[in-house]
């Protein structure tokens, strides 16, 4: 394309067009109707004519009133229906089996499989508290209940926060739900 000084253009993907006032090598000033000044690539403008503004170069193959009156008619928006029993599903899960926290759990000790679940739990409940979820699911799974009771520990340290076991029918006894009070 070949521009100069002068030339009125029109800015691509912007809602603005302007004068050239100078241009080095690839890159083009230009100011804008408003009175700004600013630069872009020449590959980023489009060249006009005197009688052409920006409204009439868009809509050369369509009436302005024929796209305006298109863009004024209602449709009928779909409503996503949710039900009842899906509403009160948890936003969050968080899966505490050592398996799915780490790939090599050989050598590690008890005390260490503990501390890096209930370490994880925590970040995740963290995490939650702090992108406003309401509710959390953490599945600990049945054992001997050692986990699950220092989840509880866990989670009594929290003001904000309730815990119960989670939904029988989805988890069966193996998890605990925690539902997070949103402060204002």
């Amino acid at each position: 394309m070949n521009l100069k000084v002068g030339d009125k253009v029109a800015v691509l993907d912007e809602a603005f067009s302007g004068k050239i006032s100078k241009i080095e090598g690839n890159t083009v000033f230009i100011e804008t109707d408003d009175g700004f000044f600013l630069d872009f690539q020449e590959n980023e403008l489009l060249k006009l004519n005197e009688k052409d503004n920006l409204k009439s170069r868009v809509f050369s193959e369509h009436s302005f009133s024929e796209v305006l009156s298109e863009k004024e008619q209602h449709t009928k928006r779909k409503s996503v229906r949710v039900k009842p029993k899906d509403r009160n599903q948890p936003a969050m899960e968080v899966d505490l089996h050592i398996h799915n926290l780490t790939d090599n759990q050989r050598n590690l000790s008890n005390y260490d499989m503990l501390t890096l679940q209930l370490d994880t739990a925590k970040r995740q409940l963290e995490f939650a508290i702090g992108k406003r979820i309401q509710k959390v699911v953490f599945i600990h799974g049945v054992g001997e209940g050692v986990l699950k009771m220092e989840l509880e520990t866990l989670f009594s340290r929290y003001d904000n926060v309730k815990h119960y076991d989670a939904d029988f029918k989805k988890y069966g006894i193996g998890a605990t739900e925690v539902y997070i009070f949103q402060n204002a």
